[in-house]
């Protein structure tokens, strides 16, 4: 009770909170937590710390289609930005680890901020194709400098067996397990950074252009600043987990540049609930767990993985954490 109800002498009877309310309000907590216990129930540490890391790979992506309202087709420049500036960090410049990620996100960053800057002046399908062509771009870039980036081999020969932190605790990163929850770390700062964008005002303001650009404009929005700022952050996410799955595998193929890796966190997107918190995660626990056992029955395992998405899409559009969301909500508004 407030203290004006207390004088009044009033007894007030407050409703519980529903279980999406609860799940809003402690979102970061709850999906540290989750994340907390994945290696343990996973089939494999390997598996999770790979749903770690596209998970991350996923929220940043999520910030600009899911809040924003842009989809892009070249976010995997950011991603493969991010890995091959960090790998190249350690490899030839002889960086320490937590420098080499400095480098990655502020390249991943600065690359979002220049392809922002040419593709938001497009608007739908214009706007989708020009990520793409940038992205292709920086790919050719990356496949023709194989002096630095190995070319189509992959940047190799740099490996991080250690991170000292402070000088006081020393991980083991070729420990499967000390290695996940060092990784996990960053994406838990990420989430609460991402949590606190979208309580800000300028979270609403993106939310503002997804929902109606020609309203927000009028209501004095600056609707190309916020969406090339969106982009930046959303650039920057992606660029940390490029750095994180740079420290994981000691290498960087040049797939991560590819179309291949842009579709497929389209796919977790939507796997996961489009516009949803902790869906990004869901999207990539189910993507790389199908992956993980389809292709042990046959090599064609992107044939049931498009078949699901399909289904996913036709029968269940807001994914599965984001119709989870929806129907807690629902029976909220039911109780009251």
């Amino acid at each position: 009770m407030t203290p004006s109800e207390l004088a009044a002498g009033r007894v007030v009877h407050r409703r519980p909170l529903s279980a999406g309310a609860v799940l809003d309000r402690w979102r970061v907590p709850l999906s540290i937590g989750v994340l907390c216990v994945l290696p343990w129930v996973l089939p494999s540490q390997a598996l999770a710390v790979n749903v770690l890391i596209y998970g991350l790979f996923t929220v940043g992506f999520n910030l600009l289609f899911g809040y924003t309202g842009l989809l892009s087709f070249g976010h995997a420049a950011f991603f493969g930005g991010g890995a091959y500036l960090t790998g190249m960090a350690i490899a030839h410049f002889g960086l320490g680890w937590f420098s080499a990620m400095l480098v990655g996100v502020g390249g991943a960053s600065l690359l979002a901020a220049v392809v922002g800057a040419l593709s938001i002046r497009t608007r739908g399908i214009y706007f989708c194709m020009v990520t793409l062509a940038l992205s292709q771009l920086v790919y050719y870039l990356a496949l023709q400098a194989s002096g630095w980036t190995g070319g189509e081999n992959g940047l190799r020969g740099f490996t991080v067996a250690s991170a000292d932190i402070l000088g006081l605790v020393s991980v083991n990163l070729l420990d499967p397990v000390q290695k996940y929850y060092f990784l996990m770390v960053f994406a838990a700062l990420a989430l609460w950074f991402v949590s606190r964008v979208l309580n800000s005002p300028f979270g609403a303001a993106i939310e503002a252009v997804r929902e109606n650009e020609t309203r927000a404009r009028a209501c004095g929005f600056d609707v190309e600043r916020t969406k090339l700022l969106s982009f930046v952050l959303s650039g920057a996410l992606c660029g940390l987990a490029g750095t994180l799955s740079a420290l994981h595998l000691s290498i960087v193929p040049l797939d991560a540049l590819g179309v291949h890796t842009s579709s497929i966190v389209v796919m977790m997107t939507m796997l996961g609930g489009v516009g949803s918190f902790f869906g990004p995660f869901v999207g990539a626990l189910v993507f790389l767990l199908i992956e993980d056992v389809a292709s042990l029955w046959t090599s064609h395992w992107q044939l049931i993985v498009g078949i699901v998405f399909i289904v996913f899409v036709l029968f269940l559009p807001k994914g599965i954490w984001g119709s989870l969301i929806a129907r807690a909500r629902r029976e909220g508004e039911t109780a009251r």
